[in-house]
């Protein structure tokens, strides 16, 4: 057995390899009886088969891609048999997630072989001797620094054992290989055309338009392809080996191995070997097929705001739910789905549009105004006293679903909380200083308020409510013609006023619920409608119940009760509704 030897960051690392592979190459070289076969279907099948060949070898296989990763400043180094002068030869290198410095040299190898056919193991000392040789001769043939997708291509290589090194400066990365002896048949990686940008033809507050030229890979070469998008606001990538980098950055494979407990020395299946081939698959079928992968803001709804969706063959594309005045990145990635191998377009960025600007809704002092918030929407008002105050006071009565309000003060903030209700707000004044105000629409649905800011408050313009505004039925009081309810007062002195209407017997929750706006008057309600206004209040708010029997009610009949209060302004908040059926016999 020979070693290879180099060091790592905290201790040497040693991997052997196998002198039987070395011995293959000097017979293959030097012998015509026993050369090896050129490169053909039943050796590349052979190869990935024989996983002891690549385990701690290093060799790479004739026409796969392989995986592996590089401790930082720890050079790692591998080889690739070229058997006959006069062969082409591609050598691909693919940087996942940092800059490589790599550099290709061709070995050449002693014409003779000592032990040669006698069986025996050549002693230690004279494979150190070899290995000292086969590393001072040998012709350096190219050499790349960077994070791009690197290739060496040669139409008419000699013969030999070829020698990648590469090494990583900046941190531990992954990294892939692909070399093959017939690059003309095989094609993994999908071609780009002549013009391999991606174009914006259409730009939107939450919406991005791409298109791009074809591969030629799907109408010339007749190979299935589909597209990849990918979309984030950091920067563009070279590879989809990067991205996948950038999507697993929390993933134990990602994760640096520790030698001695994660592999021994290295693992085979760990570094992307797949072990699935059988012994009569077709290269092209070897690969497994891309699956789709869907999500921004998406990619596992962990830290990284990234999205890949992979689109079929399409090569226009709309990108949805950006955000408004927001820069993204966006690259295109031809994968051919026999291979599973990928080429990148050149990607572009592009800023969306700004949000339209909202438009500032001024109050006037002591007037109520009624404003209208979408769902998840955002309305601004001001308030801006004409004269020195020393408070302010805010009256908000919310009549759907609840809303987040925040108040600032010449840019301060002085008030963020979520209501819904009727509520009050007492702010401190300052001498000519203005007031915003923010309001935010829940995600359930749109909002509907009723705002009044003053800084002369007086009466309050919006009536008290109690903590419960529903109404209760006496189901023993419930008869064929008539129903008994009862609801809670307050301390304050206030009208409230009784309305029933006839409702199908199959009228729902839901259809109840549309029916809840509070700021809905009495006003719009049917004079048919009306059973009853009276005033009530108690100085013991423990007391503050009153009761009412509606009658003349049908038997059988389901009817939607509804009780209003109404304050010393005029305006009424409405309890919630109670739907209620009478008896069908008495």
């Amino acid at each position: 057995m020979f070693y290879l030897h180099w060091g790592g960051r905290e201790q040497l690392m040693t991997l052997a390899i196998p002198w039987m592979v070395i011995s293959l190459v000097l017979l293959a070289t030097n012998s015509r009886t026993q050369k090896l076969p050129t490169r053909d279907e039943e050796l590349f099948q052979m190869q990935l088969r024989d996983k002891s060949l690549f385990h701690d070898s290093s060799i790479i296989p004739d026409g796969a891609e392989i995986s592996s990763y590089l401790f930082r400043d720890a050079p790692k180094r591998y080889y690739f048999v070229v058997e006959e002068d006069n062969t082409p030869l591609s050598i691909t290198i693919t940087p996942c997630d940092a800059p490589l410095e790599w550099k290709l040299t061709l070995q050449e190898l002693p014409e003779e072989s000592s032990g040669e056919g006698s069986g025996e193991p050549e002693p230690l000392e004279q494979q150190k001797q070899r290995q000292q040789v086969l590393n001072e001769l040998g012709t350096d043939l190219y050499s790349y620094k960077g994070n791009d997708v690197e290739s060496y291509l040669a139409s008419n290589s000699p013969s030999g054992l070829y020698r990648l090194e590469l090494i990583s400066t900046e941190k531990d990365t992954n990294f892939k290989i692909y070399a093959t002896t017939t690059p003309d048949s095989d094609q993994p990686y999908p071609e780009l055309p002549y013009d391999p940008r991606v174009d914006v033809t259409s730009l939107g507050r939450t919406t991005v338009t791409l298109a791009w030229k074809p591969s030629p890979t799907i109408s010339q070469l007749r190979q299935p392809v589909q597209y990849c998008v990918i979309i984030n606001k950091e920067h563009n990538f070279k590879s989809l080996c990067a991205v996948e980098a950038k999507l697993n950055a929390d993933d134990a494979f990602m994760t640096a191995p520790k030698p001695g407990l994660d592999f021994s020395p290295f693992d085979f299946a760990y570094f992307g070997f797949t072990s699935d081939h059988g012994p009569h698959r077709e290269r092209k079928n070897r690969a497994k097929p891309v699956t789709p992968r869907l999500s921004l803001h998406t990619a596992r709804a962990r830290k990284v705001d990234l999205q890949q969706i992979c689109i079929g063959n399409k090569n226009i594309f709309t990108v949805s739910g950006l955000k408004p005045d927001t820069q993204y990145y966006f690259d295109i990635f031809a994968v051919n789905t026999n291979s599973n191998m990928s080429t990148a377009y050149v990607g572009t960025f592009a800023k969306t549009k700004e949000e339209a600007k909202q438009k500032t809704l001024e109050l006037k002092d002591g007037k109520v105004t009624d404003v209208f918030v979408k769902r998840k929407g955002v309305k601004f008002l001001r308030f801006s006293p004409v004269s020195s105050h020393q408070k302010v006071m805010l009256y908000v009565h919310s009549c759907l679903d609840a809303v987040q309000i925040q108040v600032r003060r010449d840019g301060k903030l002085m008030l963020s909380q979520n209501m819904e209700g009727v509520r009050q707000f007492q702010l401190r004044g300052k001498p000519k200083a203005k007031y915003l105000i923010r309001l935010k629409g829940s995600k359930r649905g749109a909002s509907m308020l009723k705002i009044l800011a003053t800084n002369r408050p007086n009466k309050q313009p919006f009536p008290s409510l109690p903590e419960d505004t529903r109404i209760k039925v006496f189901d023993k009081l419930r008869t064929c013609s008539s129903v008994t309810v009862a609801w809670l007062g307050t301390q304050d002195r206030n009208k409230f006023c009784v309305y029933r209407k006839l409702v199908e017997n199959n009228y729902s929750e839901e259809q109840k619920k549309r029916e809840q706006n509070q700021c809905i008057g009495p006003d719009t309600r049917k004079k048919s409608e009306k059973v009853v206004c009276k005033y009530f209040h108690s100085h013991i708010l423990q007391k503050a119940v009153t009761t009412e029997t509606i009658r003349g009610l049908q038997p059988g009949k389901s009817y939607l009760l509804d009780v209003y209060v109404i304050g010393h302004g005029g305006h009424s908040v409405k309890y919630q509704s109670k739907l209620v059926k009478t008896r069908r016999s008495c």
